[in-house]
C-alpha cells in the first residue's frame, strides 16, 4: 500500500534534544526547508509554550520530528525521549506527526556551520536549528513520503 500523502502547507521540523531544539520550516509548495529558531528552556511546560506559540504563528499542516538512533539503526535512551516528544506534539495540536531517521544531522549541521561564514562562537546557537532544516529536508525530498 503506498503510503498517504502528505497534507499541503507549511510544515515544522524539530531536531529534539535534552537541552535544545532545533526548529525548521518548510513549504510543500516550494519544498525548500529553512532554519528558524533554537529553543533552549529547561522547563518541559515552558518548552511546549514555545512550540505552541510557533504552532500559532506558522499554523503547520504537520510536524515532522526527528528521531535518532545508533549508527547500525539500533535504538537508544534519546530515541524513546524523541518519540514521546512527537507523541506529545501529536496529542497537543492535533496534527500529523511524522517521525524520521536524524542519523548523522547534528555532525553535517556541525560540517555545513564549519564550512560557513558564520563565526565559530554562533556555532553552538544555530547547529541545531541547521539539523532540524536537515531532516525536515530530508523528509520533503524522500519519495516514499510524496
Amino acid at each position: 500500500m503506498p503510503p498517504a500523502p502528505r497534507p499541503a502547507g507549511t510544515l515544522l521540523g524539530f531536531d529534539f534534544g535534552t537541552r535544545r531544539i532545533g526548529v525548521a520550516v518548510a513549504n510543500t509548495i516550494t519544498r525548500q526547508a529553512s532554519p528558524l529558531t533554537t529553543i533552549e528552556i529547561a522547563d518541559e511546560r515552558a518548552r511546549l509554550e514555545a512550540i505552541a506559540t510557533l504552532v500559532r504563528e506558522w499554523s503547520p499542516s504537520q510536524i515532522v520530528v526527528g528521531v535518532p538512533v545508533h549508527a547500525d539503526g539500533a535504538t537508544h535512551a534519546i530515541t524513546a525521549k524523541a518519540r514521546a516528544f512527537a507523541a506529545t506534539l501529536a496529542r497537543r495540536f492535533k496534527l500529523p506527526v511524522a517521525e524520521v531517521d536524524e542519523r548523522y544531522t547534528t555532525e553535517i549541521a556541525q560540517q555545513v556551520l564549519d564550512e560557513s561564514e558564520l563565526p565559530r562562537r554562533r556555532h553552538r546557537s544555530v547547529r541545531d536549528q541547521v539539523a532540524a532544516q536537515l531532516i525536515l529536508q530530508g523528509f520533503l525530498d524522500d519519495p516514499g513520503t510524496a
